[in-house]
């Protein structure tokens, strides 16, 4: 019987709105689950989520049936609700996100710098960060409107 077969990793980056800290420490180990949760729904396995106060980033299997646009638009709009049902924000992410493939043997790698966000960001905006990501992927961006 013929079968269609993938495994692609994705490592997805995306900030709230202004880069505002609105992930408050009290509720970002259960923000970060409820994410992989959607995540998982989706048919996109999650290997893990984290971020700081004002970006989240995940890594994750993309489903072989749904788009990149499709699965981050629900998981923004799923933890958009998330949130508002327990802080009231409706207005929570930026538009725009960034999304990276990863090779098999660089899944720990990624998974560790997730891990390890809090740490990473002690040295380095999220701005920073960001630029450097589009520029290692030789993605070309218009600093204008990369800040919505």
């Amino acid at each position: 019987m013929p079968q269609s077969l993938s495994k692609i990793y994705l490592h997805l980056i995306f900030s709230t709105k202004g880069r505002e800290p609105n992930i408050v420490p009290e509720l970002r180990a259960e923000m970060f689950a409820y994410i992989g949760g959607v995540l998982n729904n989706l048919d996109c396995p999650t290997v893990i989520v984290g971020g700081t106060g004002d970006h989240i980033h995940a890594l994750f299997c993309l489903s072989r049936t749904k788009t990149v646009a499709d699965i981050v638009r629900e998981v923004k709009s799923s933890a958009t609700a998330w949130f508002k049902q327990r802080l009231g924000c409706n207005s929570f992410w930026q538009q725009g996100y960034g999304v990276f493939s990863v090779s098999q043997s660089k899944v720990e790698t990624v998974r560790n710098y997730i891990a390890n966000q809090a740490e990473h960001h002690r040295h380095k905006t999220f701005q920073d960060e960001y630029r450097e990501f589009l520029k290692s992927y030789g993605v070309a961006f218009d600093e204008r409107y990369v800040w919505d």
